[in-house]
């Protein structure tokens, strides 16, 4: 069993300026783990709406409204910008801040095409 829904690609999403690519049909929660897979899962988060840690603001392009949103329940999209994060997710993603591999954060395990099959 895996942690994440099925998915067949990965969606472009913005988090401070950078493009990350991420596994669509997941909560952004999830995303945020499969960015950060080593600090994510140790984060005082209940994963389900109670303890307000995963909050987030968000949107889905540079002229739309912000939105407040808990990204244990926000599915993520191609596109979207996450303009704000809870301190505690801001602590732990901070890993991916300092990363100098670029834009993408490559999972060799999931695959280039998040298939969990990596041919080339």
């Amino acid at each position: 069993m895996s942690l994440y829904r099925a998915y067949r690609r990965l969606v472009a999403i913005r988090l401070r300026e950078r493009v990350y690519r991420v596994p669509e049909n997941n909560y952004l929660l999830r995303c945020f783990q499969y960015l950060c897979p080593r600090t994510i899962p140790y984060g005082a988060f209940c994963w389900n709406e109670q303890c307000q840690n995963c909050r987030v603001q968000w949107r889905l392009g540079p002229d739309e409204k912000t939105r407040m949103g808990l990204s244990c329940k926000l599915v993520v999209r191609e596109g979207m910008e996450i303009t704000g994060l809870a301190p505690e997710l801001e602590g732990l993603m901070s890993r991916v801040w300092s990363a100098s591999t670029g834009d993408i954060v490559y999972h060799p395990e999931k695959g280039r095409d998040g298939s969990g099959d990596d041919q080339g």
